[in-house]
């Protein structure tokens, strides 16, 4: 990096000299210059104090020194053309297309080469493995006849085929008569049927409320042997209770269109003690 005193002129006052007293006698502010020219303040200041290293490169100092001239009028070419900040040579460029023929033929013939030990690399071992399977037929033959006639037979019938087995049906004793499937009706011995609205209350055995609301007509509740403990029904006009399938007279169980009755376990019905 180059210091600032590189692009200070010899003699005379300095290009950021020059820029700072043209700023001051136009009465401009190091900030009014930066908003006209779009450039940060500190650029500005580091223009005036001819601190070119910290702008960067020659050609944005002198790109950024013409702009801040014009906005003030200053005529700074003549400084600038015996600074060396206008004497930066550009990058030499190096020609690569008069590389010598002997060059060229050498790095062609070596392309060619890699190529070809890559290609030989991977195709051998594929021709090799193509012309000498591997010999599982002569392994195979000999297993086979090893094997006796029978199994040798047995062995060429297709696997898909399943061996064919003859059932076997065991019995011990006499045999005895299957028991018909029990009714769909015993396994709910008691059900309640509703043709209108009733109030339900419907406890099991182990004290578990079943039912507790309001029943509609329509519906319809099963339970079976032994799991009911306790009911009561509102408007029993409206309800019919089937007991093992037969219908049950609730009156003795009735009170003000209210019945209540317990369940023992044989499944016969007792008025509820008051």
């Amino acid at each position: 990096m180059m210091q600032s005193n590189e692009f200070a002129p010899e003699v005379g006052g300095s290009c950021g000299a020059r820029l700072k007293q043209a700023r001051e006698a136009a009465g401009l502010s190091v900030e009014d210059v930066a908003a006209k020219l779009k450039m940060p303040a500190r650029a500005i200041q580091s223009l005036e104090s001819d601190d070119f290293a910290r702008i960067g490169a020659p050609v944005f100092v002198r790109g950024q020194l013409r702009s801040y001239a014009r906005l003030l009028g200053v005529d700074l070419e003549d400084q600038l053309v015996a600074s060396p900040i206008a004497s930066t040579a550009p990058s030499e460029l190096i020609s690569h297309t008069h590389t010598p023929r002997y060059r060229r033929v050498f790095e062609q013939t070596t392309r060619r080469a890699v190529y070809i030990v890559m290609t030989a690399a991977i195709a051998v071992p594929i021709w090799i493995a193509t012309r000498h399977p591997a010999g599982n037929s002569t392994v195979q033959s000999l297993d086979m006849a090893a094997l006796p006639a029978g199994d040798a037979a047995q062995a060429a019938r297709p696997a898909a085929e399943p061996p064919q087995r003859t059932p076997v049906i065991a019995s011990i004793g006499p045999s005895l008569p299957q028991a018909a499937p029990a009714p769909a009706s015993a396994a709910k011995s008691l059900t309640f049927k509703f043709s209108g609205d009733s109030w339900v209350q419907i406890v099991g055995n182990d004290g578990r409320k079943f039912e507790e609301g309001i029943l509609g007509a329509g519906q319809e509740r099963s339970y079976a042997p032994g799991e009911v403990a306790n009911v009561r029904l509102g408007n029993t006009s409206a309800v019919e209770v089937l007991n093992a399938g037969q219908p049950v007279d609730l009156t003795p169980f009735s009170r003000a269109n209210v019945a209540r009755f317990t369940l023992s376990s044989d499944g016969s019905l007792a008025p509820v003690s008051e």
